[in-house]
């Protein structure tokens, strides 16, 4: 998973409340079970103008301009914003897989999904919760400034404006140690690699007959 520390990006908003996992990544593009590979049908259905299959070219599928992520005025973006209860719906880990493999690091709303939240931490995103008016107030800065900016810092827990103003939010002192070394579960498994061997020996040497037992 990558580590993350201080990121800077344009900020892009999703002005939609209750975005659910299908809303990120349609049902049909679910078939993979990589990582990698799901940014081209990131909000696949108003993404674009037709109906998404697994093994379409997009670059020859017709865009849907009015939606926001085409605007050229957010291209590039890495920070998304968003509003109540984002992420909600299905448990599907392929909605956090889409938004990393597009671009996005950093997600900032008002409420999230429960099991959503929790995957974004998994997978090197960082969701944000702040209150509804600091949010509004963000996504009134970006629809008056292209090219808006944010800078995250995980370690001081704050975000920066342009201006130079920044805005504190919380953060769980586990997960953030997690994304600050970059550590998934299998990461943090990783970390007791040691012990395990360790525990794994001494068993061998008590229980030999199990281990002969299962090969």
């Amino acid at each position: 998973m990558k580590e993350f520390n201080v990121h800077t990006g344009i900020a892009m908003p999703l002005d939609r409340a209750n975005v659910d996992t299908d809303f990120i990544i349609p049902k049909q593009f679910l078939k993979s079970i990589k990582r990698s590979g799901f940014g081209v049908n990131l909000f696949d259905e108003h993404r674009y103008l037709d109906k998404g299959e697994p093994d379409a070219d997009n670059s020859k599928r017709p865009i849907n301009q009015d939606f926001v992520l085409n605007q050229p005025r957010y291209e590039g973006a890495s920070v998304l914003l968003a509003r109540d209860n984002f992420g909600c719906g299905s448990s599907r880990e392929h909605a956090p897989w889409a938004l990393d493999d597009y671009g996005f690091r950093v997600i900032i709303a008002p409420s999230f999904a429960d099991i959503f939240f929790n995957n974004c931490f998994k997978n090197g995103i960082l969701p944000i919760v702040l209150d509804a008016e600091t949010v509004d107030s963000l996504f009134k800065d970006v629809a008056a400034n292209e090219g808006y900016k944010l800078t995250v810092d995980l370690p001081s827990q704050k975000i920066t404006r342009p201006d130079g103003s920044t805005i504190d939010f919380e953060v769980d002192a586990f997960r953030k140690h997690c994304l600050l070394n970059g550590l998934d579960d299998i990461g943090l498994t990783l970390e007791d690699a040691d012990a395990i061997k360790t525990f794994e020996n001494q068993w061998r040497e008590k229980s030999p007959w199990y281990f002969q037992l299962n090969g």
